[in-house]
């Protein structure tokens, strides 16, 4: 009676869920008791581990009656594919076996001998842990670029690379000779360290080793296929996108921070496989925690289908006989750490320690001896349990699908490599640990060739039955990957006269020189060949860049369209998304955006598409927050415009310290691939995006692929401030305004002459300098157009090393010095930048040259305020001027002190030597 009372008790109870009540109160208690009467007569009868079995069944089917309850966010340690699930495998064990064993041993023999030679490291552990993950990728799922749907693109983790390299040498794509210049690339031929495009153009397609950014770039990727799709351009839906990845790799915050857009846009054509080895680069992942569960609920919290592949084969008859869930139990409750441990120890160890707590356990394996416990393996390492998961991923539809897949680092290199915190580190193999190797995988080589430095690299013949098979199932796939193909056809670009509106200048109206880019844009998404190319990506900031006009007619991409009614459905601007709209808002996230660019950038290699993506960001946002993301996209070999929106020090009024940018041209510098400019006029950036568009895809230049066109990426800083924009000088052609330097505006009339350096913004502040210098102190000041600082410098950088490196020839003269050749200084740079922006082609000024910026932390204020403040308003640019003229002896001293009395100049505090936080007196 008692057991029955307590049984009504909980059945009139509220049934919590996630904290609410289920349903309250229970409209029927008679058949709630009866449900949990029938559950506990359940667990009595057949045990927890049934019981638990029927919960997680009903869950199961509740989600599919689309009934709202929570998803479980891990499930126990075990494979999600139970083995009565598991397909059969296509392939011939046998002989893949004996594939895979090949290219274990030339992968690491490569590393090896490379380390003996010359010592330029390489990874040995990662791949040894994750070839079977590849090679039921090579041999059964991934599609070359011959394959009637398409090729698949796939991200193969960096750290991999040398089991890469190791299978095209089976495959014919390189011989002995090259992979012995494995990591020595600066003669042509080597083989780069990890997957670089840029340096090997026709091999790898996409870039992995810079952490966090592969995983990211695969989903937007993916994502970008569908929009290629969606918009018409080709038919990508037989197409896959696969990362691979370590588990150590998840700890970077954009491994895992764009995981809810996959399951947002219902990426079922993408596939994580995170090879978890349980190990970073110094010791475990999560020593004393488990690094597959986390991953399954962060996975699973973030809408993912989540395959974990735990343990190979041969744990299938002991799961089997563990009616009680006791080995269950166990695998739950036992951390990463001490898996790794079991690694490294003998079979009493793990009796003891893994099955030896509970008699069950003990009994469980009894029929096992210590060299059996020490072979229970992993999933990761079991074709089989991979290919089961392969298969169910590409089946999977509505959702992106992440395979968990448990691993050994350094598996089959011998004891002195599995499972150690050190095997990262570790680039040589001694001979008693190749002869360890060489017995596990079964290769026929002798002692004596062991014995010396270069271990030799093993191939069974070009005729043999492996290589037969390798290269059969290749050309089922549709040929070899990783290959990177460029062929695409290249539409006729826009004519010399679709960039003239912005050269007539806007006569009366005052037009920012960020309206003025977005209006080139908008002309010339007009264009019939060119004009549905262009792929706009805006994280959050369309309105502020003037950018919303284009809502109605281009549209926002939607893979659902719009399933509601826009608020602002009456406005001429209103917000309007559509399954092929052409536009890519992204939200608030750079990285994601960037992401994009990725894909777009690239889409006339891995699509034969030629596309130009136009991403327009904050400026302070761009390069400052996604400058190694900017550089993975030149590895990729990207073309496209980066818009650095709202540019500049004093531009944004109002805007404090982080939305100031005053470095982002530095950080480009850096950069081989970007040409960066500094525009102060509408026309200048007709003239840049012309040239920009011709180098990209009409040049005769070539992509170092062969490809047409070269592979850059423009950047150009644009403001947010309003002037009248002037018509193209007549003295000024296309060629100077490229080139970087070129006479704007010549003073008229002063005994004393200068000339001011100006870009961007500043530029206006220069001409008011020119007027004062003219009026108040009789000086001729010639301002000059700088939007090329960048290029300036590459230029003479690269003539001063021709001439060092040429004695014997004529000299050759940077472009700096042959435009002021006929000038006589001094010579004063301005621009919104940090001074060392200006002070690049310093080098090559013939005379005085100083420099004024934006250097130290900035301010929210008006832009007059913030300008004085930094010494770049007009009368500071005079007053430099007239300093640079005493220095001279062309002035008297006594101008200076007049100056700063007319122009009430205020120089007690140097704002670029500031304490954080605050500038510092100059007498301090």
């Amino acid at each position: 009676m008692s057991e029955m009372r307590e049984q009504q008790q909980f059945a009139s109870s509220p049934i919590i869920t996630d904290g609410l009540p289920a349903q309250y109160p229970d409209i029927d208690e008679t058949e709630t008791t009866e449900w949990l009467q029938s559950f506990d007569a359940v667990v009595e009868a057949t045990g927890k581990a049934r019981g638990r079995y029927l919960l997680l069944k009903v869950l199961e089917r509740a989600r599919q009656r689309n009934i709202g309850i929570p998803s479980l966010t891990t499930t126990d340690y075990l494979n999600t594919i139970p083995p009565e699930r598991e397909p059969r495998f296509p392939g011939d064990e046998a002989i893949e076996r004996r594939i895979r064993h090949h290219i274990r041993w030339n992968a690491a023999v490569m590393v090896h001998r490379t380390n003996v030679e010359r010592g330029t490291g390489g990874h040995i552990g990662s791949y040894a842990s994750a070839a079977s993950l590849y090679e039921v990728g090579f041999n059964h799922f991934f599609r070359g670029k011959d394959h009637a749907g398409g090729g698949d693109q796939v991200f193969f983790q960096g750290h991999a690379s040398p089991g890469i390299y190791a299978r095209a040498y089976l495959e014919g794509r390189m011989d002995e000779a090259r992979l012995d210049r494995f990591r020595q690339e600066v003669q042509p031929g080597g083989l780069s360290s990890y997957p670089h495009p840029r340096l090997m153009p026709d091999f790898w397609e996409f870039p992995t080793v810079s952490m966090g950014l592969g995983p990211l770039n695969a989903i937007y990727q993916a994502r970008y296929n569908r929009y290629l799709h969606h918009r018409g351009f080709k038919d990508t839906s037989d197409q896959r996108v696969w990362f691979f990845g370590g588990d150590g790799e998840t700890a970077e915050p954009e491994t895992l921070g764009a995981l809810a857009v996959a399951s947002r846009e219902a990426l079922d054509n993408l596939t994580f496989v995170v090879n978890c080895n349980l190990q970073q680069l110094d010791g475990p992942v999560r020593g004393n925690g488990k690094i597959i569960q986390e991953l399954e609920g962060v996975f699973r919290g973030a809408g993912w289908n989540v395959i974990k592949v735990v343990w190979g084969r041969d744990w299938d008859e002991l799961l089997a006989r563990d009616v009680d869930g006791v080995l269950v139990n166990r695998m739950n409750e036992v951390p990463d750490g001490q898996f790794q441990t079991y690694t490294a120890k003998p079979g009493d160890y793990i009796r003891e320690d893994f099955f030896g707590t509970d008699a069950r356990l003990r009994k469980l394996v009894e029929h096992l001896s210590d060299d059996d416990l020490t072979k229970l393996s992993r999933g990761g390492h079991d074709y089989r349990k991979v290919y089961a998961a392969f298969k169910a991923a590409t089946e999977t539809t509505g959702a992106p699908t992440v395979i968990l897949a448990q691993t050994i680092k350094g598996w089959t290199l011998g004891p002195d490599f599995e499972a150690r915190n050190a095997v990262h580190q570790m680039k040589k193999l001694s001979s008693e640990a190749l002869k360890s190797f060489r017995d596990r995988l079964g290769r026929d080589v002798s002692d004596d060739e062991l014995e010396g430095d270069l271990p030799p690299y093993s191939h069974p013949g070009e005729d043999s039955e492996e290589v037969q098979y390798l290269c059969e199932r290749r050309s089922q796939l549709g040929g070899f990957v990783p290959e990177r193909r460029v062929q695409f056809t290249v539409p006729e670009l826009p004519s010399h006269d679709a960039y003239g509106s912005l050269k007539q200048g806007s006569g009366k109206q005052e037009v920012a020189t960020t309206m003025a880019l977005v209006r080139l844009f908008k002309d010339l998404l007009r264009d019939k060949q060119w004009g549905k190319r262009i792929v706009p990506i805006i994280p959050d900031e369309a309105r502020t860049f003037g950018m919303d006009s284009w809502f109605p007619t281009a549209k926002i991409y939607d893979r659902l369209g719009q399933t509601y009614e826009p608020v602002d459905r009456d406005l001429l601007l209103t917000y309007k998304q559509a399954k092929d709209g052409q536009i890519i808002h992204e939200g608030i996230t750079e990285a994601g955006s960037v992401g994009t660019f990725h894909a777009a950038g690239t889409s006339y290699a891995t699509h034969g598409e030629p596309m130009i993506p136009l991403y327009i960001f904050y400026s302070m946002f761009g390069f400052q927050r996604t400058a190694d993301s900017i550089w993975s996209a030149s590895d990729q070999r990207a073309r496209g415009f980066l818009i650095g929106a709202t540019a500049g020090g004093t531009t944004l009024n109002g805007e404090g310290l982080q939305h100031q940018d005053r470095h982002s041209l530095l950080m480009a510098q850096s950069n081989p691939a970007i040409e960066a400019y500094d525009p102060s006029f509408a026309y200048e950036i007709a003239v840049l995006v012309e040239d920009g568009l011709q180098r990209m895809y009409g040049s005769g230049e070539t992509g170092g692929d062969g490809s047409v066109g070269e592979d850059v990426i423009y950047y150009l800083t644009v403001y947010n401030e309003p002037v009248v924009q002037p018509a193209m000088p007549e003295h000024v052609d296309d060629q100077q305004v490229i080139d970087g330097l070129y006479r704007f505006a010549q003073g008229e009339k002063g005994e004393h002459t200068a000339h001011v350096f100006a870009s961007g913004t500043i530029m206006n502040e220069a001409l008011k300098a020119q007027q004062l210098l003219a009026d108040d102190w009789d000086v001729r000041a010639d301002v000059w157009s700088a939007p090329g600082w960048n290029r300036l410098l590459r230029d003479g950088a690269a003539v001063e090393s021709w001439n060092r490196t040429n004695p014997e020839s004529e000299p050759r003269v940077p472009l700096v010095t042959r435009i002021l050749e006929d000038t006589e200084g001094p010579y004063v740079a301005v621009s919104d930048w940090m001074r060392a922006t200006p002070f690049q082609i310093a080098d090559w000024i013939p005379g005085p040259f100083a420099v004024l910026g934006t250097d130290g932390f900035g301010r929210s204020d008006t832009r007059d305020a913030l300008r004085k403040y930094h010494r770049i308003d007009a009368p500071s640019i005079a007053y430099c001027v007239l300093a640079e003229l005493v220095k001279l002896g062309k002035l008297d001293k006594a101008v200076l002190t007049k100056a700063i009395e007319q122009y009430d100049l205020s120089f007690d505090r140097v704002p670029f030597f500031g304490q954080p936080g605050d500038s510092q007196d100059i007498t301090h």
